[in-house]
């Protein structure tokens, strides 16, 4: 399965926070864009909206961590991670034809971050990797607007905090942050952000709600788990840039804002991301205590060409292509 390593615009933020040790995981070409949700709609087919979808080739609406393991391949940059990643695809809807039409990005670029009290450099024993048929996900796919005052600290606030954008300008300026959509033309791309739960009941792999058995970290980007989340896990932090510039002359601010996602929400609010865990354990492990090398580009999170081989314990290299044996 073909995958190109791509430019991404990362965001400053996010790797100049306190003990930000760090590696990342780059899926470009999307897997596949289609209705199907094996954390929402498990074995059902068509789930609720299209999604663009990342990972291991056996992604499907009954996915199982045992399938995820048999894929033959991954469209993302790490061979011994046969996760799936997905969320819910943009469209430009014309305001002359009223149609609406796919916007493209830059493929998705995936944070592992050693974030929160439990990290070693924190003081904590250590993060723990997903655990086999873990999922997650971070969002609310029915939002339409703020809840929420900004900082009230609830999980239901971080959970609406953890979704959010910067409209990116020439030369390299941010110019709109926020939690919605922005209202006008993003020359360098529309930049969207999810902030992933960090922290896990010990005890539930799924939940009913497909949120309850997850937490996020008390200041979202670090801080301590709750009391009834006492596990520790790397944070995922997930990030795309949708080319929402390749439609700027086809209409203008007097026409509204045209981008909306297959959710159907035209507001932004609904952004939100899955995860379903495919790693191999014991290489995500190594990856969590070893991958912070100072001497070698794992210090500065670069994985897509070595990783430590779990069996074997020495440094090999990569290919995106195909799933180890």
């Amino acid at each position: 399965m073909k995958s190109i390593l791509v430019s991404f615009i990362a965001t400053a933020t996010i790797l100049s926070q306190p003990a930000a040790a760090w590696f990342r995981v780059a899926c470009t070409d999307p897997l596949v864009q289609e209705r199907v949700d094996p954390i929402i709609s498990p074995n059902s087919n068509p789930s609720n909206h299209v999604h663009t979808v990342h990972g291991a080739s056996n992604f499907q609406a009954n996915s199982t961590f045992n399938t995820l393991r048999a894929s033959r391949c991954t469209s993302c940059e790490v061979s011994q991670d046969l996760s799936n990643y997905w969320f819910p695809k943009l469209y430009f809807r014309d305001p002359k034809t009223k149609n609406f039409e796919p916007v493209g990005n830059g493929g998705l670029l995936i944070y592992y971050q050693n974030r929160g009290d439990g990290d070693v450099r924190n003081g904590g024993k250590g993060l723990k990797a997903f655990p086999p048929g873990f999922k997650m996900l971070s969002g609310n796919p029915t939002a339409r607007s703020k809840k929420y005052a900004v900082g009230e600290g609830s999980q239901g606030e971080l959970r609406e905090r953890a979704v959010e954008w910067a409209c990116l300008r020439y030369p390299n300026e941010a110019g709109y942050n926020g939690y919605g959509f922005p209202t006008t033309d993003c020359e360098a791309g529309l930049n969207a952000r999810i902030h992933m739960p960090a922290c896990w009941d010990g005890v539930n792999l799924d939940s009913a709600d497909h949120m309850s058995h997850t937490a996020y970290l008390s200041g979202l980007d670090n801080g301590v788990c709750p009391s009834t989340h006492p596990v520790p896990l790397l944070k995922l932090f997930y990030e795309i840039t949708w080319n929402v510039h390749d439609f700027a002359s086809r209409w203008s601010p007097s026409d509204g804002w045209p981008f909306v996602y297959a959710t159907g929400d035209p507001t932004g609010y609904s952004w939100h991301g899955d995860f379903q865990n495919g790693w191999d354990t014991v290489a995500l492990q190594n990856a969590i205590d070893k991958c912070d090398n100072p001497n070698d580009q794992t210090g500065q999170g670069v994985t897509e060409v070595r990783l430590l081989d779990p069996l074997r314990m020495r440094v090999l290299t990569l290919d995106p292509r195909r799933a180890p044996s």
